[in-house]
């Protein structure tokens, strides 16, 4: 992800790692930062505070649970960039970690990853659906059933369109993440308008406010949902100019842009609605843009929180069974995996099975709350499983260490408070949702035996 010893034509990793001279680098720093911040901020920002609000009624609490999340989150981007730093390779996510472990774990956690990347597809469809909800649908459908079917319409929409063979550019980034940028600070220009007291929502209070250690536990599920993303960087090792400089700066970077911002917006929304009117309000973006310009406004921020959603989800909806490609590709996965439509360039099987992954979570978990706990569960096991890769790297590449590699400071203790951390975040949400945990385990079995399964299938024909 982050570096390899440029110009280079010595294999550091002796015959385990290929080079990777192939690559041309040519990402920027700058182009770097935007990576890390469009990776990080999503839909979350503009959802997941209610969830926190519900758990933490107290303000001091609230807002030191978003600080205390962006400062883990922060560990864990600079524990991946040493990661990466260490195993530059394309697809460093699955290789780094079979490097380091067994081929077997690699694949379960990756498995993991990739089915958490269809909830949160799911999560954010939901997102959208409730922005969109009130502009489009009749006053009886405005509920979960109206938000249910809207999810669900899109992402078979998107479907279509990704079956015919469109494909939508990435050339875009930088300028849709400053646009959201630029979306994120308009809001916040709220608490600037004049005679904006904090509105509250007397509607009703059968959320549990648990100002303790557990509601904190429980907040963080959501935060770290919002923070999520920044690992998917160890994938851009051989893309970074100067990369053991510039990518640890624009991880470092971008990450204080992103804690900047969702401190800003949540003090907007904090200042602008209260803390119990952040709880009663899913669509937070749209009631700070009602605040500003009126009911035209509401309408208008709705529609551009669906669009970016609808783009998010055709992102995902193209880039995610090309995961299942490289996967059928080591032969792991079964080879339909790799059968692209020679007219349309489309990976019909790997496109029908993620886009189904999706259909089954949203027709199950009807709610972001409760999808909140099924991504977060994969993502803590998997990410600080990962995380632990960095001890194995530092023993088995320290011949590398006088290369001026990015190496992080404080070591051990960013990495050990960044996977303490969400080991405790893993066991809360066993606690409060003990059931999506246990469907959480099996998928990890599930993934293992896939990997066996095809292991010994391959053995079998291969056999004379």
């Amino acid at each position: 992800m982050l570096t390899y010893l440029a110009g280079s034509k010595i294999n550091i990793y002796g015959d385990t790692l290929k080079t990777t001279m192939g690559i041309i680098p040519k990402l920027s720093r700058f182009d770097l930062s935007m990576i890390v911040i469009s990776l990080v901020i999503g839909m979350g920002i503009f959802a997941t505070p209610a969830e926190v609000a519900v758990s933490l009624s107290n303000p001091y609490l609230y807002f030191g649970a978003w600080f205390f999340g962006g400062a883990i989150s922060l560990c864990g981007a600079l524990t991946f960039a040493e990661i990466g730093a260490r195993y530059p390779t394309t697809g460093g996510f699955y290789k780094a970690f079979s490097y380091c472990f067994h081929p077997a774990f690699a694949f379960m956690i990756n498995w993991i990853l990739v089915i958490s990347n269809a909830a949160s597809v799911a999560a954010v469809a939901l997102i959208g659906a409730e922005y969109i909800s009130p502009v489009i649908m009749p006053a009886g459908l405005q509920n979960d059933t109206g938000i249910k079917i809207i999810s669900i319409t899109s992402v078979l929409v998107l479907y279509v369109i990704n079956l015919l063979g469109i494909k939508m550019s990435a050339r875009t980034q930088n300028v849709l993440t400053l646009f959201k940028i630029a979306m994120i600070l308009l809001l916040c220009a709220a608490v600037f308008k004049g005679n904006t007291p904090a509105v509250t929502a007397h509607l009703n209070h059968s959320h549990i406010n648990r100002n303790n250690l557990s509601g904190f536990g429980v907040s963080l599920i959501a935060i770290f949902f919002t923070y999520g993303g920044y690992q998917q960087t160890i994938n851009f090792g051989g893309d970074s100019i100067n990369a053991k400089v510039n990518v640890p700066k624009a991880i470092f970077r971008g990450m204080l842009v992103v804690i900047s911002l969702y401190m800003i917006i949540n003090f907007a929304y904090y200042y602008v609605l209260g803390i119990d009117g952040i709880q009663h309000r899913p669509a937070l973006a749209a009631a700070l843009a009602g605040v500003m310009f009126g009911a035209t406004g509401y309408k208008v921020i709705s529609l551009l929180m669906f669009v970016s959603v609808l783009a998010f989800i055709n992102v995902n909806i193209m880039a995610n069974p090309r995961v299942y490609y490289a996967m059928a590709e080591d032969g792991i996965l079964p080879s339909i995996f790799k059968h692209i439509n020679p007219k349309t360039q489309v990976q019909e099987f790997g496109l029908s099975f993620f886009v189904a992954a999706v259909l089954i979570i949203l027709f199950f978990v009807g709610s972001f709350e409760k999808m909140m706990s099924y991504v977060m569960f994969f993502d803590t096991v998997g990410l600080s499983t990962a995380a632990l890769s960095i001890f194995i790297l530092r023993k088995k590449t320290k011949h590398i260490d006088i290369t001026g590699i990015y190496t992080i400071k404080w070591f051990p203790f960013i990495p050990v408070i960044f996977i303490i951390t969400y080991w405790l975040v893993t066991l809360s949400i066993f606690i409060e949702n003990p059931t999506a945990a246990l469907i959480c385990i099996c998928t990890f079995a599930v993934g293992l035996a896939i990997y066996f399964i095809t292991k010994f299938s391959q053995k079998t024909k291969a056999t004379p």
